[in-house]
């Protein structure tokens, strides 16, 4: 109650956060695997039940607990804005809670940034399994533009030839 104050705390975890990025990159594969073993393994399945049925679970599946990293991010971002909406201007904690939402959003654009880096590599390895594994396009560096129906013109005989496209 002396000095209500948690824009300075933020401030100092805020660059933790970015972590978070990884996590989010292989959250869908991470989903993929519980599901595949929980078909596939009676035991891994009943383990997994039992576990979720302890009071420290809160009666949430194991997915949801997983869910919740992906989720932290956006919240603080969420409750940064709303606190600095109902704070006063000449409040002491106003510049280092302004601080932490900068911090904060850099994090939260660093974990989207991975999420569509990980959606390019996967389409792209679509592409590659696509055209018979010949031409190695999986890079991360590469980065597929625009795919689609063209139209070919033959410069002899304007005859047109339908093609799809991968730029």
């Amino acid at each position: 109650t002396t000095t209500p104050r948690i824009g300075d705390i933020l401030q100092k975890l805020a660059p933790f956060l970015k972590m978070y990025g990884e996590y989010v990159k292989n959250f869908d594969n991470a989903m993929e695997l519980v599901k595949t073993w929980t078909e596939r393994s009676p035991q891994f399945k009943l383990i997994i039940q039992d576990i979720q049925k302890e009071k420290v679970c809160g009666n949430l599946t194991l997915q949801h607990h997983m869910l919740e990293p992906v989720q932290r991010i956006p919240r603080y971002e969420m409750l940064l804005k709303d606190y600095l909406r109902k704070l006063p201007q000449d409040s002491l904690d106003w510049k280092d809670a302004e601080k932490s939402l900068e911090i904060i959003s850099t994090a939260a654009s660093h974990s989207n940034s991975a999420i569509r880096k990980m959606e390019n590599l996967k389409k792209l390895l679509e592409i590659y399994e696509m055209l018979g594994e010949e031409e190695d396009i999986v890079n991360p560096s590469n980065e597929l533009i625009k795919e689609g129906q063209i139209l070919k013109l033959a410069a002899r005989n304007t005859s047109a030839q339908e093609r799809y496209l991968f730029l």
